[in-house]
């Protein structure tokens, strides 16, 4: 059996499955799926510090279907009820307020809803800037929808349309004020949605030709959209005051609320491209799960609105419709397909809703092998489109999967974005057979063959040759796909691996159905080193649509070639091996020299003996002497030194024992120094006793 790929051919696969990976994931766009909620519920799992925040997390909670906290709507309706009858609360902190009770339905007071009414108006009425307006007039349309005053209309519409028109500039975007000259898009967006406001909450229609200029405005300010070449499209912000720059996700998301509210106010088409759209929805896919809270909100907020866009578009055009984007999907895993495997698509919404059942066609690609249209069938179980099998003539190989969307919709009419063909690479796989498999040593001068050995890749076999500096190595085999046609892997690589482990590698060429290489060992030598001896055979096989790709010791060859000549280059030096330099080292048994022969231990104890008898001699010459205690000191204190003076010595005595016995020379030294010590000092106190005692008998 062939050995799974190790070494350098995993590795050269693995990078080339990898980026194929990267460019099938470039243009397939994943929706909103279960990984935002588990990252929305961690990102927004605590105490909100605003209003706004507040707001932002709890749209977020209902746009992905999350179940909030039964704490935060009590929390949050007292606040919005303490802002609201507050004196001292700001336009935007009343926006906000009428935000977050729009989504929890709080109670409140028909006195405080008044004023603050009349509050709004009155800005709305006073507004210098573009803020201003934007919360003062979204404040009132929040009051109208959620029906807490009944027939609210702003006193001159026209005139707030015309003073917010006022801060438009010619490429589309607006200025905050106008005492700012500095235009911005994330500014476009807000007004956009103020003047729908305006328009909402207008008792009489507005001037057609300003609701046309705005329409003009907002194609302008999408001429000035970034866009990618796979049809990304997204609103980048230009430097200006630190306060008032935003970043690409925040302008966009403004720029998506601003259009959709201003296209479900107003009739007529804003002739807008459904690629535009759908440009918007991947590039807020393609972010994939932002990290902070804010830009979670503005992403989940942006697909929901493009999204909830649902008006009917009647056939009279009464109504202005921006496209419902639609994404297509495939596994995240799939790059590779068998023929026995069924590759399955999904067709949905950019929140991950399905969408109705669509007609999704498999077409054939610009240069890559032949694949006739087939319909893929809609499994309405499981929502998917499915394409069970491929056409018989389908061999391996890599492919661009061409999928073609149709949409027809004729019982709800609604208009769908949608790219026309999405392009997907995808490699088929399969068994590939080797055959004609040989390998031969051929005579260099006269090219016959001297030694030819048949190879069998499946069995375990192994080939032995011999060759010198003057004949050739000969390599032959054929690959075929499982329908008969030549195959070209990735990687078809010969190795000959010297036992000192020096390598030598070659690339087997292909001469049309035939895969050869013919190695010359004369004009080798040098790169052989002159190394002669036992050569290892590898070959290594290897494509990313060959499921059958091995690595395999095909024998071993015996070179013999010439004596290197003095000046010929030397072989590399291998490597070290990092684990057997630093690992742990082989354990070192260590054998003590036998021991010195000693003498009969009647002889030693007879030496022993002699040894003793000095001591023997000095204690009896003590008692042939006389010695006896009469002058030991009687009083307590002299006494008490001279005993301790006896014992010092007994001390020494037996620390010379133990030195004898157990004590090394230092051990022993640092002892008998403090003994030393101690005998000094009670010798001096005896001596000197007795010294006194003597001189005073003496004078009497």
């Amino acid at each position: 059996m062939a050995r799974s790929l190790p070494g350098f051919l995993a590795q050269i696969v693995a990078v080339a499955l990898i980026c194929c990976s990267f460019a099938a994931a470039a243009s397939i766009f994943q929706p909103i799926s279960d990984s935002h909620r588990s990252a929305a519920l961690e990102i927004f799992d605590r105490s909100f510090g605003s209003l706004e925040e507040t707001y932002e997390a709890l749209r977020t909670f209902d746009v992905l279907g999350l179940e909030r906290k039964p704490d935060v709507g009590t929390t949050a309706c007292q606040s919005v009820s303490q802002t609201l009858t507050s004196s001292s609360s700001n336009l935007k902190d009343i926006f906000y307020a009428l935000k977050v009770n729009e989504v929890l339905k709080c109670e409140l007071d028909a006195e405080s809803v008044e004023g603050i009414v009349s509050t709004l108006q009155t800005a709305v009425g006073s507004a210098s800037s573009l803020l201003e307006f934007y919360h003062s007039i979204g404040g009132l349309i929040l009051v109208k929808d959620q029906a807490l005053k009944g027939d609210l209309f702003l006193a001159d519409a026209e005139g707030a349309f015309r003073s917010i028109k006022a801060l438009s500039q010619s490429d589309g975007r607006w200025r905050y004020s106008s005492s700012n000259p500095e235009s911005s898009t994330h500014a476009a967006g807000l007004a956009l949605e103020a003047l729908a406001g305006v328009i909402s909450l207008s008792s009489s229609e507005i001037d057609q030709s300003l609701i046309g200029t705005t329409k003009n405005d907002i194609l302008k300010l999408f001429e000035q959209a970034e866009k990618y070449d796979d049809g990304t499209v997204y609103f980048d912000e230009e430097e200006i005051d630190a306060h008032e720059s935003q970043g690409p996700l925040t302008s966009t998301w403004s720029v998506v609320r601003g259009i959709t509210s201003f296209a479900a106010v107003t009739s007529g088409n804003l002739n807008l491209p459904g690629e535009k759209v759908l440009g918007l929805a991947k590039f807020f896919l393609g972010v994939g799960i932002p990290g902070g809270a804010k830009d979670f909100f503005n992403q989940v907020d942006s697909l929901a609105c493009l999204e909830s866009n649902r008006q009917v578009l009647s056939w009279n055009d009464s109504l202005c419709l921006i496209a419902i984007p639609l994404i297509l999907s495939l596994p995240a895993t799939v790059n590779s397909l068998t023929r026995k495997d069924a590759l399955k698509v999904k067709v949905s919404t950019v929140l991950g809703s399905d969408a109705p059942p669509l007609m999704v066609k498999l077409v054939r690609a610009k240069d890559t092998p032949a694949i006739e249209s087939q319909e893929l069938k809609f499994d309405s179980e499981n929502k998917v489109h499915v394409l069970e099998t491929l056409k018989k003539s389908v061999d391996v190989g890599k492919y661009i999967f061409v999928f073609e969307i149709v949409f027809h919709d004729p019982e709800h009419k609604k208009v769908y974005a949608v790219e026309s063909k999405a392009e997907v690479p995808i490699f088929l796989t399969g068994a590939v057979k080797v055959g004609n498999a040989e390998i031969a040593v051929l005579d260099s001068d006269l090219g016959s063959t001297e030694t030819q050995k048949n190879l069998d890749f499946a069995g375990e076999n192994l080939v032995s040759l011999s060759a010198n500096h003057l004949q050739k190595l000969r390599l032959r085999f054929q690959l075929t796909t499982p329908l008969g046609h030549p195959f070209k892997p990735h990687q078809a690589i010969l190795k000959l691996t010297h036992g000192s482990k020096v390598d030598h590698i070659f690339v087997v060429g292909s001469t049309g159905k035939q895969f050869e290489i013919i190695l010359d060992f004369l004009g080798l030598v040098e790169k052989f080193y002159y190394l002669s001896g036992k050569y290892e055979i590898q070959l290594t096989v290897g494509d990313a649509v060959m499921e059958n790709s091995f690595f395999k010791v095909i024998g071993h060859l015996d070179l013999d070639l010439p004596e290197a000549p003095e000046k010929a280059p030397r072989p590399p030096v291998q490597p070290v091996d990092a684990y057997s330099r630093f690992g742990p080292k082989a354990e070192i048994a260590h054998i003590f020299r036998a021991p010195e022969k000693r003498p009969p231990q009647e002889l030693s104890l007879t030496f022993l003996g002699l040894t003793v008898l000095p001591l023997l001699g000095f204690i009896i010459g003590l008692l042939r002497l006389g010695v006896n205690l009469k002058n030991f000191p009687s009083a307590a204190a002299p006494a008490l030194f001279a005993a301790l003076f006896h014992l010092g010595i007994g001390a020494v005595l037996l620390l010379y024992v133990l030195f004898w016995l157990k004590l090394d020379l230092f051990t022993t030294l640092k002892i008998l120094g403090f003994l030393g010590v101690f005998l000094l000092f009670v010798g001096h106190r005896t001596l000197s006793h007795l010294a006194s005692t003597t001189s005073k008998v003496k004078s009497a």
